[in-house]
């Protein structure tokens, strides 16, 4: 059955995001079951570094929500679909599913989706478009917060029929590996950084838009330095601003405001996000609204970095409360003053058994072979 199983993935961008990555770790993983593997993208920057010996990448404008080229994208995927012989289609985003749906009901194809957001919706209309998400033959959620979010809006759109469950992402735990990093790469981390290791590092990944919870990390690194009436720490705020200058302006003006404005770093990009955590002796992941899984979580984790979250989304399956990292009350910069104190508080030796403890759970739950064999087998229950 394995070495009649063709799989084709298709994704709007192969960037760094969490759906990117898991697409590119399945087509990879494929072929070492002696399975076919194809993508269809329209660019990204992991493209360049996908083995094209062993996966056969298509380029399609699948970013686009116009409904005209959602339509064309369509027609193309069918003839892809039947000049390849394609076994499965599956789509992990919401515009080019409505393409791969009409592309397998035409060719008589199993359709898989993975849900990897929560999909906000204001009116019936954007519900509808969501929806497409659940008209697949199985349906796979990345966390039981967004298995929970599907059952309780979407529940008119399932049926015996269609199969619902949860497969949750995972990384690689040999990339995120604190001994892989050497003390040199670290130092030229921090001088390009512009940073000396003589305080503590706490680090808040992720693009800067409002609901990573920006503004609460600023206000809590303030209440911390209150609390303890001194600077005993830098802290980075690392990521792109895609754009959103007027929001990152407002950040710049909020650090000023509590005279922040020399001890948090902002840092656009990081090719080596394993080498930050690293770096790094505390991280934050300030999500104000639910993060579907919450990948910041799970790789601190991995690389022994204490990381404290939010209390909500994936982050409370990712997480042993007190004992792989901590919780605190999301959108609350009180909260989450007081779990980043305790951190600063605690001796060298708990902090170790924390980033242990972190690491084994990563490696138990949420390691990308674990996702990929699911996945896989999946696949496999779905031809049978």
């Amino acid at each position: 059955m394995s070495s009649n199983l063709k799989v084709l993935q298709v994704i709007p961008k192969l960037g760094y995001g969490g759906a990117e990555t898991g697409c590119f770790d399945i087509a990879h993983y494929l072929p070492e079951n002696n399975c076919k593997s194809f993508i269809v993208t329209s660019g990204g920057e992991l493209l360049k570094f996908v083995d094209k010996k062993k996966v056969r990448v298509f380029r399609l404008p699948v970013d686009s929500k116009n409904p005209l080229l959602i339509l064309i994208n369509a027609i193309i995927l069918i003839f892809i679909i039947l000049i390849n012989n394609i076994s499965i289609v599956h789509a992990r985003s919401r515009a080019p599913a409505w393409s791969c749906l009409l592309a397998t009901k035409l060719t008589g194809r199993k359709f898989v989706t993975t849900f990897h957001g929560t999909y906000n919706f204001t009116n019936n209309l954007k519900k509808i478009y969501n929806s497409i998400m659940t008209r697949s033959d199985l349906i796979i959620a990345g966390s039981n917060f967004i298995f929970s979010h599907i059952k309780q809006n979407y529940s008119k759109y399932l049926n015996d029929k269609k199969k619902l469950l949860v497969i949750f992402r995972g990384i690689n735990v040999d990339y995120f590996d604190p001994t892989t990093k050497f003390e040199s790469d670290e130092k030229k981390l921090l001088t390009k950084w512009n940073m000396e290791k003589d305080k503590k590092i706490i680090l808040l990944p992720g693009r800067l838009t409002s609901w990573k919870g920006q503004e609460v990390f600023i206000e809590a690194i303030n209440l911390v330095n209150i609390e303890l009436g001194y600077e005993a720490f830098y802290a980075v705020i690392l990521g792109s601003d895609q754009g959103r200058d007027l929001y990152k302006k407002k950040l710049i003006r909020l650090s000023e405001k509590y005279r922040l404005s020399k001890q948090i770093k902002f840092i656009d990009h990081c090719k080596d996000m394993a080498l930050a955590y690293k770096v790094s002796d505390i991280v934050v992941s300030a999500s104000t609204e639910p993060e579907a899984f919450g990948r910041v979580a799970v790789e601190a984790q991995s690389m022994e970095t204490p990381i404290v979250a939010s209390n909500i989304g994936g982050s409370n399956e990712t997480i042993i409360d007190e004992k792989t990292g901590f919780l605190y009350e999301a959108g609350n910069a009180k909260s989450l003053s007081i779990k980043i104190l305790k951190l600063l508080y605690l001796d060298e030796t708990l902090l170790k058994t924390i980033g242990k403890e972190g690491r084994k759970n990563i490696i138990q739950k949420f390691n990308v072979e674990k996702m990929c064999f699911s996945t896989y087998s999946e696949y496999r229950r779905l031809l049978n």
